[in-house]
């Protein structure tokens, strides 16, 4: 009786939960064939120090790749700036400005859109270089043992239930 029930569509057979890597292809991410460590960095903070991408290790890392004159990028900001407070643990976003020359532009923008937001600064583009950033913004995902598990080109909603998730199951997914 069951069977016909649920082959008359009365019933809905139980979805098959979403696994990490597959909402990351729901969500844009290009998987690479065979993952290999992120290039190591260090760069200067806006207002002064230093961060490495090896301080971050043991926590999944959403590197991302900006400017204060790209549009998209501008649109992300404030969605990257609440997804960070969004206290996911084991979790950072690493923003890297590739602004070349004053700064100035660079702070003003932080100070008006997303204060107190951690942004490193690239004006060079060496670190742009080392990961083959062609077009802004550009997003990489880490894990936890510091390999790249994922690309992204292009604006994105950050701010979506769906991105959330995404992480919590990385993060699961990469606990083990």
């Amino acid at each position: 009786m069951v069977g016909l029930l649920v082959s008359a569509g009365a019933f809905e057979a139980p979805a098959e939960p979403a696994t990490a890597e597959q909402m990351m292809l729901d969500f844009g991410v290009q998987l690479p064939k065979q993952r290999k460590p992120a290039p190591e960095f260090t760069l200067q903070k806006l207002g002064g120090g230093e961060v490495s991408l090896a301080d971050f290790r043991g926590k999944v890392i959403l590197l991302h790749f900006w400017a204060t004159w790209c549009v998209p990028c501008r649109h992300e900001m404030p969605l990257l700036h609440a997804l960070e407070k969004s206290g996911i643990d084991d979790f950072r976003i690493l923003c890297v400005n590739v602004d070349r020359g004053n700064q100035d532009t660079v702070k003003t923008f932080i100070d008006e859109v997303t204060p107190h937001f951690h942004t490193l600064l690239d004006p060079d583009g060496a670190v742009r270089n080392r990961y083959a950033v062609r077009g802004l913004p550009t997003s990489y995902l880490i894990g936890r043992n510091g390999e790249i598990i994922g690309r992204m080109i292009g604006e994105r909603d950050w701010s979506s239930p769906a991105m959330n998730e995404m992480l919590r199951l990385l993060i699961q997914q990469t606990t083990n």
